[in-house]
C-alpha cells in the first residue's frame, strides 16, 4: 500500500518536492493557500488538492511543511485548521521551512503530547536542487522520528543527516546561510575587483577555481553574476529572513557574527536599488551599483 503523505506549501521549493513524492508512488494530498497553485500541480502529478492543512493531514503517514516564515508554520500546523488538530498518532509531521530552533522544539514538544512525531528539516539546493531531487536535508528530532522519515527525505535528496534532538536541524541550517553569506560576499568582491583592476574576469576565475578560492558559489554563480542575472535562486528578502533567524540565535548563545550582520546589511542595500527578489548572488549588483555611482 502506499504511504499517504500530505504536502502543505507548493512554492518554489515544495511544488517539485511534492512532485517527486508522487512521482514515487506515494499517495500525496497538497495544500497551499493559493488554491490555483495546487490545481495546477494536480494537473502535472497524481494526487488529491485539501481544503486546509487539518483536511490534508486526515489519516496521513507523514506531514510535510514547506513554507515561508515561522507565523506560517504555525497556521499549517496549529491555526483554526492546522494539521496538528487532526493527525493521528504514530504518524510524523516535518517541517521543512527554515525557521527558528526555539518554534522546532516548540512543536516537537506539543506533537509528543498529542502522540506523533517531529521532525525539523530544513534544506539547502535551492530551486534546482529541489527540481533535480538533489538537496541536503539537515534534521532535528528523535531517532524514531527520523529513521521513520529517511525513505520519505531519500525521495527528493542526496543527502539527509540527523544532526541532534529537536531544534538542530535547523541550527544547521543556520550554520549553512551563516557561511553562504560570506562566501558570496567574497566571490562578489573579487569580481568587482578583477573587472576594476581591468582584468577579464571570466579568465580569473579559470586560474583560481583550481585552487583554495574554489566554492560552489563561484561554480554556478560567477558567470551569471558577470552577466548581471540574479534570477537563479534563493530571493534576497528570503535570506534576509534566515539571517535575522542567525543573529537572533546568536544573541541568545553568545556567538559572534560580525561577516553575516554585515552582508545583511548589505543585502538591504539590494533590496533599495529594487532587487527584494534577485538572488543571493545579487551582491556583486550592489559593489557594481556603488562603482558605477562614483564615476
Amino acid at each position: 500500500m502506499a504511504t499517504r503523505i500530505a504536502f502543505l506549501g507548493l512554492g518554489v521549493m515544495g511544488y517539485p518536492m511534492a512532485g517527486h513524492l508522487a512521482r514515487a508512488g506515494h499517495h500525496v494530498v497538497v495544500f497551499n493557500r493559493t488554491a490555483s497553485r495546487a490545481e495546477r500541480w494536480l494537473a502535472e502529478y497524481a494526487g488529491e488538492r485539501a481544503a486546509t492543512p487539518a483536511a490534508a493531514a486526515e489519516s496521513a503517514d507523514f506531514v510535510l511543511a514547506c513554507v515561508g516564515r515561522d507565523a506560517d508554520v504555525r497556521a499549517v500546523a496549529l491555526g483554526v485548521d492546522g494539521a496538528f488538530h487532526a493527525m493521528r498518532k504514530g504518524a510524523v509531521f516535518v517541517d521543512h521551512t527554515t525557521a527558528s530552533a526555539g518554534l522546532a522544539r516548540e512543536l516537537a514538544a506539543d506533537a509528543e503530547r498529542r502522540g506523533f512525531g517531529f521532525v525539523d528539516a530544513p534544506v539547502s539546493g535551492g530551486e534546482q536542487g529541489a527540481k533535480n531531487g538533489a538537496l541536503t536535508i539537515m534534521c532535528g528530532g528523535t531517532d524514531g522520528a527520523y529513521a521513520k522519515t529517511e525513505p520519505i527525505f531519500n525521495t527528493y535528496a542526496r543527502q539527509c543527516r540527523r544532526m541532534g534532538e529537536a531544534g538542530a536541524g535547523q541550527l544547521t541550517k543556520m550554520v549553512n546561510q551563516i557561511c553562504i553569506a560570506g562566501v558570496v560576499q567574497g566571490l562578489s568582491e573579487g569580481l568587482s575587483f578583477a573587472r576594476a583592476a581591468g582584468l577579464d574576469p571570466e579568465a580569473v576565475i579559470e586560474v583560481i577555481s583550481k585552487g583554495a578560492a574554489q566554492s560552489w558559489q563561484m561554480e554556478n554563480r560567477y558567470k551569471t553574476m558577470l552577466a548581471g542575472h540574479f534570477e537563479h535562486g534563493f530571493a534576497v528578502e528570503w535570506m534576509r529572513k534566515d539571517l535575522a533567524i542567525c543573529l537572533d540565535e546568536a544573541r541568545r548563545n553568545g556567538s559572534s557574527l560580525p561577516v553575516a550582520a554585515l552582508v545583511d546589511q548589505f543585502y538591504a542595500d539590494v533590496e533599495n536599488i529594487g532587487g527584494k527578489r534577485w538572488d543571493t548572488s545579487s551582491l556583486f549588483a550592489r559593489l557594481e551599483y556603488l562603482r558605477d555611482a562614483k564615476r
